[in-house]
């Protein structure tokens, strides 16, 4: 019984490994797939030593222009009614937007008492109150005081009454 056994025992470990053998086909595909992946590297490096670059065009520094970056400061455009507060001028740093005007009144009380001159806006088209921090003619008194909004309320944004 145990010669059947060892018997058994070896043609199944004789079996396993045989199967396992890999095939000379599948080394004979990795390389020709190789080999193909590096002839197509060297024909794009050849095209890229062959090809002509145009000179460079040199300009004095007093030609450079500088670009104020204030016109990269994106600026919301609504249409606005004032629902409380002194008067919008053209640029105003909005720091809320509510659909319940009880939400809007509880900022404007808090913007007020650490001194703002808040107000709420409505914008009939989607009915939100909007919270006026601060209001400019000027669209860089608007970004400055944005800026310093910020730290307290990170949405801040800037709005161009369309009226």
């Amino acid at each position: 019984m145990k010669k059947y056994t060892l018997l058994c025992v070896g043609l199944c470990a004789a079996m396993a490994f045989t199967s396992c053998k890999s095939s000379e086909s599948a080394y004979k595909k990795a390389y020709e797939k190789a080999k193909q992946y590096d002839t197509a590297q060297q024909a794009s490096q050849q095209q890229d030593e062959t090809a002509v670059v145009a000179p460079v065009e040199a300009k004095p520094a007093n030609d450079t222009r500088v670009v104020d970056n204030l016109d990269n400061v994106s600026v919301r455009q609504e249409n606005v009614s004032l629902i409380s507060g002194t008067g919008l001028k053209a640029f105003s740093v909005i720091v809320g937007s509510f659909s319940v005007r009880a939400n809007a009144d509880g900022l404007q009380q808090r913007l007020r008492d650490a001194g703002y001159d808040a107000q709420i806006v409505k914008n009939e088209s989607n009915n939100m109150f909007r919270v006026v921090a601060s209001t400019f003619s000027d669209k860089l008194g608007a970004v400055n005081s944005r800026d310093q909004l910020r730290a307290t309320y990170p949405d801040a944004w800037l709005l161009y009454n369309a009226q």
